[in-house]
């Protein structure tokens, strides 16, 4: 017998970065692929992020393009602030979704196809009049055809599962072969699916030796003659780290509040997209002494959370931006009765239901003013996945030390996006703990609900039952001190200027701007997960030798002390925001300074390569200004 040669080793292509989207039909396990890749990455060492693109149908039509699913996953050696603006090699396990997504691969990008699904009848679904496998359309990519439903089946053809349970197993073959391509480890994806599938051993096996056959695929076919190789990140942090998504950053924000106030946690919520994730992680952690409860609707679920709040627990609850129309009257009854509230708004576009699944930014307005009479309240908005972590910390620092509702907005991209976190020293975590009143503070031996510490305004938080401190409650307007219900047109002016002092007067840190040259004219301010496309767009500028200035507001109300100066210091001011101006119109009034706003209400975040036009532009017009007043 002829001995077959082996195939030549050869050395892996080293890379700094890849940019890799697993995209199929909802039922294919896109997102499961990618995050186990994504688990990879992280143990590996890499910085990453993560972009998760969902269909907002609950069960689209089989391959078709509504119902295509998509995760994206940009991994580097080195800090990265975006997913990516475009994939470097796209995983498209059906026509729906090769159609949906070839148009972000770039020229010269790799495409691996599962060219089972491509029979005529899947193609006209999406409509395809030719097989683009066969013709010249995909000419200006690498197109890397592979049998995935075929291979899986034959790989499986022991263990006895149906051909259509076999068949399900193509996205563990499809991650087994990308594993290949970038070098990641196995182990950990074998132990993670015996595990997730503990009760389904034959499934759990089923998976694993999908996994290892989309692996030896790529060890052993000649058309994947390249792997590549990318390096763990370096110059991060000392410490342990974990991969982490928003919502579970925020989760775990609020466990660490309170263990930090030693107050027990109450979340009332209804669930929502893209917000449901909190509640569900939440439910799981009730030896931290955190209650959670699944109400009938978004009105009981923030009563509930306030009655806690009156009740002396940390009240929470979570919705995103239509819950937040519904809940805004007892929003503004925790105002009027100034009770520790947190209020956590995972944005998606609207109006009315909107865009479930996609991300925006467009409740800023309605968080600032979307009550009705004066009923000011902080915000606070998160800059990623992991610092949600830290701005679930302040939101409850604010809400337990000034007795008054936040509310904390988040969004679609940060929420299911995932990053490194260094996990916090506990040791390191902030004193939220508060002091109940325990004794009547009247002059006249009564208590009086709305006597305030001179320093924050806020009032005495008494727990229902506390012998001598009877006291009214309600959202009619309160007698200043006392409490008691009161028409007088003067009281009234006196409590609504006293709460809007006591949010103006919410300690906040300075704002801090990124410009290394100390010169630049142009300043971009940005909110929430703009972070990150921003910062990147910034580092591309100054990569062709241009000078821009980059700021990131966390805090929204108040702002921060020494913005208006920071504003007025440059000679343009560039806010990108999605949504169609909100904050620009804000500082604009504020601070009288021509903030230039550049909206997007797409659904999909910022792309660092538009920024970075947009910025460039801004930046050689507000030169060619300057040397012409020179």
């Amino acid at each position: 017998m002829t001995p077959v040669p082996e195939r030549p080793v050869t050395p892996p292509v080293k890379l700094d970065r890849v940019v890799i989207r697993f995209a199929g039909d909802s039922g294919d396990g896109m997102q499961l692929t990618g995050d186990r890749f994504t688990s990879e990455a992280a143990a590996f060492g890499n910085d990453l992020a993560t972009l998760p693109n969902f269909p907002a149908e609950i069960r689209a039509p089989a391959g078709t393009l509504p119902g295509v699913s998509s995760f994206q996953l940009h991994f580097a050696d080195y800090d990265i602030l975006t997913p990516g603006d475009r994939p470097d090699v796209l995983v498209a396990m059906n026509p729906a979704a090769l159609k949906a997504n070839v148009d972000d691969v770039p020229a010269g990008g790799t495409i691996i196809v599962n060219t089972d699904e491509f029979a005529k009848r899947a193609l006209a679904k999406v409509g395809y009049a030719a097989n683009p496998l066969e013709d010249d359309s995909l000419a200006r990519y690498q197109v890397l055809p592979v049998r995935m439903a075929t291979l899986t089946q034959g790989a499986l053809k022991d263990t006895g599962l149906s051909k259509k349970d076999a068949e399900r197993c193509k996205n563990m073959f499809a991650l087994g072969l990308l594993s290949w391509m970038y070098h990641r480890p196995t182990e950990r994806t074998e132990a993670f699916l015996r595990e997730k599938f503990a009760r389904k051993p034959d499934i759990a096996e089923a998976n694993v030796l999908a996994f290892r056959a989309g692996w030896n695929y790529g060890e052993t076919t000649e058309a994947f003659a390249t792997t590549y190789e990318v390096a763990p990140a370096r110059d991060f942090p000392p410490g342990n780290y974990r991969q982490i998504t928003g919502n579970a950053a925020l989760a775990y924000g609020i466990v660490a509040a309170g263990q930090c106030s030693g107050l027990p946690v109450f979340l009332g919520s209804y669930p929502i997209t893209p917000a449901s994730d909190i509640l569900h992680e939440l439910s799981k952690h009730k030896n931290f002494g955190i209650t959670t409860m699944q109400a009938e609707d978004e009105i009981a679920g923030v009563g509930a959370a306030l009655g806690a709040a009156y009740g002396g627990s940390l009240g929470v609850t979570t919705t995103s931006g239509p819950g937040i129309a519904l809940k805004s009257e007892t929003i503004g009854l925790a105002v009027m009765t100034e009770l520790p509230l947190v209020v956590i708004d995972v944005q998606r576009g609207g109006p009315s239901t909107g865009l479930p699944t996609k991300t925006e930014q467009a409740d800023l307005l309605q968080a600032m003013f979307g009550r009705n009479g004066e009923s000011p309240v902080p915000i606070v908005a998160p800059l990623s996945p992991g610092d949600c972590f830290d701005a679930a910390l302040e939101a409850a620092r604010i809400a337990l030390t000034y007795r008054t509702p936040v509310l904390l907005l988040s969004d679609g991209a940060i929420a299911n996006g995932s990053e490194p976190w260094l996990i916090p020293d506990a040791g390191a975590l902030p004193d939220l703990r508060v002091a109940f009143a325990s004794e009547p503070n009247g002059e006249d031996g009564e208590h009086w609900p709305y006597k305030r510490d001179p320093e924050t305004l806020a009032r005495e938080w008494a727990i229902p039952g506390t012998p001598g401190l009877q006291h009214r409650i309600g959202g009619l307007e309160k007698a200043d001190g006392r409490g008691e219900i009161s028409y007088d047109p003067d009281n009234h002016d006196r409590m609504v200027h006293l709460r809007q002092a006591k949010v103006d007067g919410v300690r906040v840190p300075d704002l801090v701007v990124d410009d290394p040259s100390g010169r630049a004219d142009v300043l971009v301010l940005g909110w929430g997960s703009t972070f990150g496309p921003i910062g990147a767009a910034c580092r591309a500028v100054r990569r062709r030798g241009r000078r821009v200035a980059h700021a990131q507001l966390r805090h929204l109300n108040p702002f921060p002390a020494n913005l208006g100066k920071v504003l007025r210091s440059y000679e343009r001011v560039v806010v990108p925001e999605m949504n169609l101006g909100q904050l620009a119109m804000l500082v604009r009034a504020r601070f009288l300074v021509d903030a230039v706003s550049h909206p997007k209400v797409a659904g999909v975040p910022f792309m660092e390569e538009e920024l970075a036009e947009v910025l460039l532009r801004h930046v050689g017009e507000t030169g060619t200004r300057l040397a012409e007043a020179a």
